[in-house]
């Protein structure tokens, strides 16, 4: 079911090898250094939670804290999902994708970005098996994955300018 403002305008998802490598490069210009506009990640520290938060729903990265399954849609997944509006800033963090709490920690820079770079083509593959469910966003198709790691790269490319 296509979301009801998508109309003509193109819907970002990382199953589209221009917005993937628009992506990767925008991670590409990352420093350790890069200074943020708002939130308390560093830029290492956002990698671990992008590469954590990828890797769980790749199932590379085992969730700790089950999530109930809800059985339908509701207005955060059509809101958050596939609105045009960027996620909001300073939402609290998933402790499992909280690197100064269940987190990964942060270790080589280049390391953690090619992590995140790796797990980003592996959602956008067409195939493998995903985590079911959302947190917030509740039951996710691949598309669904794919548009969220889309929107939640981006959220974080642009607290650093990027």
């Amino acid at each position: 079911m296509a979301p009801p403002w998508s109309g003509t305008e193109m819907i970002k998802t990382i199953a589209d090898p221009t917005v993937l490598n628009a992506l990767v490069e925008r991670l590409g210009a990352l420093r350790a250094n890069s200074g943020r506009r708002w939130g308390t990640l560093t830029p290492n520290e956002m990698l671990c939670h992008l590469g954590d938060a990828f890797e769980m729903v790749l199932r590379i990265r085992p969730r700790i804290v089950p999530i109930s399954r809800r059985r339908r849609k509701h207005a955060a997944y059509w809101i958050g999902l596939w609105s045009p509006l960027p996620f909001p800033r300073d939402f609290p963090t998933n402790p499992e994708h909280n690197p100064r709490d269940q987190g990964t920690r942060p270790t080589d820079f280049d390391r953690d970005r090619a992590r995140v770079v790796a797990a980003l083509r592996g959602l956008a593959a067409p195939s493998g098996g995903l985590e079911p469910i959302h947190g917030a966003f509740g039951p996710m198709s691949r598309r669904d994955w794919q548009r969220w790691a889309y929107k939640h790269a981006d959220h974080h490319l642009r607290q650093f300018g990027l």
